[in-house]
């Protein structure tokens, strides 16, 4: 038996305007990398680079270090710290960082983020914090209205002007189905997708790929074409609670998962390492529904609260995630987020809004899915090139994708196999092989919560009868 190549690649048409920032640079480094710490100017990094110094100095910095984020104008890490110690300072400088003193301590700002999960977990909300402002970012989407909109401006306004800063979405937050190659599941009266985020090597050596967990949590098995053969299956699921992100092994032990990203248009980008996000970097998420797509990472340790779809009255809250201004569609769940020079971020979740409007997208960081399912970012094929073996996810709309064991799409973060997905989901621009981003569809429970098992509401329907996240 030839053994089963999958690519992580896109199911739809690369969005022009990322295209051109990533495709001509997509081996090169985001930055230059001149140090000139020791005399206490600031450097020029990379973004990675910058993600790694704030790391070291939040450390040596203990309780002064406030947060940081990444300026890629100048290509700076701005450091925020508060005391006005000048041991402080100083070091930060000399370590090469731009250092900005601000009002509020981290333990202050996750301080008022605990008062807001006491006080205001309502469906359609999130916080994360903003270093750049050096406060909380609370946002309500569109139903959040009346009592619900009063209680949250109430809390908010509690916590003091200079802690928080609230604002609405024109959107609504909900999981998001695809992203990456599509791969497509059976559950509960329809047909689900979602998309693959990166190939990696599951702790038993085998090969894997990690997606949304809310897709994880509604399927088991997954295939590379709408209504094939399962290709792999769910070895772990998180969704919600802390996290969303699911691993998903291979059935077939020789597949070779090769670690990279299909940009569309016959380009792909090596991913190298896992990395942590930093406020301010430049990055693209892929996805099968609406492509290539640049924007910003603009807060970190997110905290969402999707509209339970099995409950009226519920809610599912999911915390640690990356917060961006990259738009996303339905379909385009469990896509990956990634930069320029190929350090894996993270994995689509769900938000608000479109790529018409834009809007919020949050992300599964990478780093911690790895850390929590023991896989490691990479090849877990056995070698060997094996044949194309299986087209499917990948081969959808041309992404490049081949045989890819499912490897290819992901289940869409927020798009679950919704055991009762939205009743026949609509037909999805751009989605491929006719499943395009649709949500679970065929008789979902209304009430299921978005993304959530069953969910159908996140994911516009793809032209399957039922659905894909």
């Amino acid at each position: 038996m030839p053994k089963r190549k999958a690519a992580i690649a896109v199911g739809g048409v690369a969005a022009l305007g990322a295209a051109a920032l990533l495709l001509p640079h997509a081996n090169a480094s985001q930055d230059g990398n001149q140090a000139s710490g020791a005399t206490g100017t600031a450097r020029t990094l990379k973004a990675a680079d910058a993600s790694d110094l704030a790391g070291q100095l939040q450390k040596i910095l203990g309780d002064a270090f406030a947060g940081s984020y990444y300026d890629s104008g100048k290509q700076q890490l701005v450091v925020n710290v508060v005391n006005g110690d000048d041991n402080v300072i100083v070091q930060a400088k000399k370590a090469g960082a731009v250092v900005r003193q601000v009002a509020n301590s981290t333990a202050e700002l996750k301080a008022a983020a605990r008062t807001l999960k006491t006080r205001a977990t309502i469906p359609g909300t999130s916080w994360a914090v903003d270093p750049r402002t050096n406060k909380v970012l609370v946002t309500a989407d569109s139903t959040v209205t009346g009592a619900k909109w009063d209680r949250l401006q109430s809390t908010v306004r509690s916590l003091g002007s200079g802690k928080a800063t609230l604002k609405k979405s024109a959107g609504t937050f909900k999981t998001f189905v695809s992203g990456g190659d599509a791969i497509f599941s059976q559950a509960q009266g329809g047909n689900v997708r979602c998309s693959l985020g990166f190939n990696v090597t599951a702790s038993d050596g085998s090969p894997a790929f990690l997606t949304a967990g809310h897709c994880g949590v509604a399927a088991k098995e997954w295939s590379d074409s709408e209504g094939g053969q399962p290709i792999a299956t769910v070895d772990q699921a998180t969704f919600p609670g802390a996290g969303d992100f699911a691993l998903v092994k291979y059935n077939d032990p020789n597949t070779q998962a090769p670690s990279e990203v299909d940009a569309g248009n016959g380009q792909t980008v090596q991913i190298n390492q896992a990395a942590e996000a930093t406020v301010g970097t430049a990055v693209f998420r892929m996805g099968s529904t609406t492509g290539l797509r640049d924007g910003q990472v603009t807060g970190l340790d997110a905290t969402v609260n999707f509209q339970s779809e099995t409950s009226p009255n519920g809610v599912d809250t999911v915390t640690g995630l990356i917060q961006t201004d990259v738009c996303a569609e339905p379909g385009d769940s469990g896509g990956s987020l990634f930069t320029q020079d190929g350090n894996a971020l993270g994995l689509t979740s769900g938000g608000s809004g479109d790529c018409t409007s834009g809007g919020e997208t949050f992300f599964q960081p990478v780093t911690t899915a790895l850390q929590a399912t023991g896989a490691t970012l990479g090849n877990g094929g056995a070698g060997g090139n094996g044949g194309d073996g299986g087209n499917g996810a990948g081969g959808e709309a041309g992404a490049g994708g081949e045989a890819g064991a499912g490897a290819d799409d992901q289940a869409g973060a927020g798009d679950q196999a919704g055991a009762g997905a939205g009743a026949g989901g609509e037909a999805g621009a751009g989605d491929q092989a006719g499943a395009g981003g649709d949500r679970i569809g065929g008789g979902a429970d209304p009430s299921a919560p978005a993304g959530a098992p069953g969910s159908g509401a996140a994911d516009d329907g793809a032209s399957s009868p039922a659905g894909s996240h």
